[in-house]
């Protein structure tokens, strides 16, 4: 048996996923007798999850299996690409759920194996599959269970904001997978959608109105040359949360000379690309810190032209650190990383970067021994085609650079460190998992 909800609107659809999944319990969900029979557990959440491949770094297998309707693992633009879950045990398998984002396949199987290996046995074929929330009721055994695409209904890959599987374990699961350790996620994020524009730069050029290239602004809906830690308090915010104050800023993008405003980033902050050991020190970012990351000045891809470029959707495995050409429907993204570790004293530094370090071996150096979240910017452009046209207010692609102005309250900014990045938690906007 199968039950299909056909897709809501874009605008709609993650919090419905959020409704439909984060929030309904096993038992809600459950399609099949309406008898007294106990409904069964959803074992997949939080289980150790593989796939044939991830779009990019920020869609990889375990966001399907995360509990999390916000997030999603996104395959190439490949048939027959499939995602894996690991029960930990030999389990009675009795429904699998799976919530579709856009790129959907629309025939599949349905698989389990005891080893994951090989000796896989279909639990159900489905063709003519529409998308959106789809529950299918199974019976089978097993440990390992996966969705194995057959067709895609779109150019894209597939991808999946939930992947549950319900049913009874059979045995405790393993302390240690076989396949390795759970993946874990540290992160707390921030979506914060454009405000305004100005040639302004209050780290670089402070108080010098008109002193630098156009910039988008996001977060803070104050920020102008003349911000400082206190008008930057005392204003408001678009982000959502709305108590997060700092103010975030990025080059402004051109297509033929016309402004191109980019969707809502989101700015994450995670713990990765340190040890698990050193996240656990990690240091909540003190009020006032200024940093910058990327090269506005680049003249070729170096070492310091550290964006890259990808096509949203596309499968692109190799990001570009100059534009790319991305097919139609999709969308030109650019993924930003900031340095993690800080002197422990200044908020700024003369050329606004000497006061902050990149990790070294996982770890911080010893000139820059605090570690603190890292923040991933995030921004996608709905525009895609030939790049000839395309630039930055700072020039050519490898010139995307960001600069941030730390005003989290302090108690809000202490209590996400606490509670998501130090024990290794994935938080949503609430700073809650």
């Amino acid at each position: 048996m199968a039950l299909t909800i056909r897709r809501a609107p874009t605008r709609l659809r993650g919090l419905f996923a959020g409704l439909a999944i984060a929030g309904l319990t096993a038992s809600a969900l459950y399609v099949g007798s309406t008898s007294a029979t106990a409904a069964p557990d959803l074992l997949s959440q939080g289980a150790t999850a593989a796939a044939s491949s991830s779009e990019n770094g920020g869609t990889l297998a375990p966001a399907a299996v995360d509990g999390n309707g916000g997030t999603r693992w996104s395959s190439a633009a490949q048939d027959g690409q499939w995602l894996r879950v690991d029960l930990g045990s030999t389990s009675a398998i009795s429904q699998i759920t799976l919530n579709w984002e856009n790129a959907y396949a629309s025939s599949y199987r349905l698989q389990t194996s005891a080893n994951g290996a090989d000796g896989w046995t279909t639990l159900k074929t489905v063709t003519g599959g529409t998308g959106g929330i789809e529950t299918h009721a199974v019976s089978g055994s097993g440990r390992y269970v996966r969705i194995e695409g057959i067709t895609r209904a779109t150019q894209w890959g597939i991808s999946l904001w939930e992947f549950q599987v319900f049913g009874t374990r059979s045995g405790a699961p393993p302390s240690t997978p076989p396949n390795g350790p759970i993946v874990r996620v540290a992160e707390f994020l921030a979506s914060c959608p454009f405000s305004h524009r100005l040639p302004d730069d209050p780290i670089v050029a402070p108080r010098l109105p008109g002193g630098s290239h156009m910039h988008a602004f996001f977060g803070n809906t104050s920020t102008n040359a003349f911000s400082d830690v206190n008008s930057l308090l005392a204003a408001n915010s678009n982000c959502s949360p709305a108590l997060d104050l700092s103010s975030y800023w990025i080059p402004d993008f051109y297509n033929n000379n016309q402004v191109v405003v980019p969707d809502p980033p989101t700015f994450y902050y995670l713990g990765e690309g340190v040890r698990d050991d050193v996240i656990a020190r990690i240091q909540p970012l003190p009020l006032g810190l200024r940093i910058v990351a990327g090269n506005s000045k680049a003249t070729a891809p170096d070492e310091t032209t550290i964006s890259r470029w990808s096509c949203l959707h596309a499968g692109q495995v190799n990001p570009s650190k100059n534009f790319v050409e991305c097919p139609a429907g999709t969308e030109l993204e650019s993924y930003l990383d900031f340095p993690q570790c800080w002197n422990g004293r200044d908020l700024d530094s003369a050329d606004h970067k000497s006061h902050m370090a990149y990790p070294v071996n996982g770890d911080c150096p010893s000139t820059h021994p605090v570690p603190v979240p890292k923040l991933r910017q995030v921004v996608r452009y709905p525009i895609s085609g030939n790049p000839a046209g395309f630039r930055l207010s700072s020039g050519a692609g490898f010139t995307m650079h960001g600069d941030f102005f730390n005003a989290w309250p302090e108690a809000e900014m202490l209590r996400r460190v606490r509670d998501c990045i130090n024990p290794i938690i994935k938080c949503g906007v609430d700073g809650r998992p």
